[in-house]
């Protein structure tokens, strides 16, 4: 039975991955909670430099909104790969996918539901 660890572990890299190839830039911090069928993932600065010029602009909150527009639009034409890492990963399939971005501190989370929970040893 796989450690929960190091699973949480697997599944930070893996969105990383994700991020840095897809979205074109990856986060500097990332952090994979596993709780009872859901995953819980909490991305630390992702926003681009063109983002943050963006998110600090005069018309702040028109940018901000922008912005998650674009981060939301994007993770779901990614969806079907974000679904595909965590059930390899898991051997899971995955029911949902709910995530939201802040463009003003640049953190992102994004979290799974799953169609169980997982079976893993806590050590």
């Amino acid at each position: 039975m796989p450690k929960k660890r190091e699973v949480e572990r697997e599944i930070s890299q893996a969105i990383i991955r994700f991020e840095k190839e897809f979205m074109g830039r990856g986060p500097l911090d990332a952090k994979t909670y596993i709780i009872e069928d859901m995953v819980l993932i909490r991305l630390k600065n992702v926003l681009t430099p063109a983002e943050l010029k963006l998110s600090e602009s005069e018309e702040r909150n028109r940018g901000r909104y922008l912005i998650k527009q674009v981060r939301q639009e994007l993770i779901e034409q990614g969806r079907p790969l974000l679904d595909a890492v965590i059930r390899d990963i898991l051997g899971l399939d995955v029911i949902s996918l709910h995530t939201d971005i802040s463009a003003r501190t640049g953190e992102r989370v994004i979290v799974f539901t799953l169609t169980q929970c997982p079976d893993l040893s806590e050590n």
